[in-house]
């Protein structure tokens, strides 16, 4: 996973709430046996004129505000995955559902969560906005919203962890438990 720190881009907003991960990516593509690949089955049924991802003016965007309860449904990775592999690295919401919440940091994705007048200021701004992590702060042309982030979360994204990143980290540990514990019994 590649650290994270700042995104500046323009905002694709799209402020529908209750949007579930089948619409995000529908179940007939889950197919794909590696992550790359599902951007372009990302809102696949919801697609065409007038869909914000069908508009030229959002095309290259990497920040998506979306609506609130983002996420919420099946607990299905993919969806964390499409939107990645379409290009963007932050969604602005009101509230996510758990389990895509944790996806995203598990994928490299920030996922900020912020009270709903601040959320709907992201999502109206047609200038470039720069989400800065380390600051925990999104910088607008005439504002700047602070966020909050679980340290451990936002650390695992600053320095591009994934899991077995993380365990790895404690390698000297589990060899010394391992060595200390001895060899396994054979009951």
């Amino acid at each position: 996973m590649e650290p994270f720190c700042t995104v500046t881009s323009r905002v694709a907003p799209f402020p529908e709430p209750n949007v579930d991960t089948d619409q995000i990516v529908p179940k007939q593509f889950l197919k794909l046996v590696s992550r790359a690949g599902f951007g372009k089955h990302l809102f696949h049924d919801r697609r065409g004129p007038g869909f914000f991802l069908d508009d030229p003016r959002y095309a290259g965007c990497r920040i998506l505000a979306a609506g609130d309860n983002f996420g919420c449904g099946s607990s299905r990775e993919h969806a964390v995955w499409a939107l990645k592999d379409h290009g963007f690295a932050v969604i602005v919401s009101t509230s996510f559902a758990d389990i895509f919440h944790s996806n995203c940091i598990k994928n490299g994705v920030l996922p900020v969560r912020l009270p709903p007048d601040e959320a709907g200021r992201v999502m109206a701004e047609r200038g470039p906005v720069t989400v800065d992590l380390e600051r925990q702060e999104i910088r607008m042309p005439d504002c700047t919203i602070p966020f909050r982030m679980d340290p451990y979360q936002r650390t695992v994204l600053l320095e591009g962890l994934d899991e077995i990143a993380r365990t790895l980290e404690s390698g000297g540990l589990i060899s010394a438990y391992e060595r200390d514990r001895g060899p396994p019994s054979l009951m």
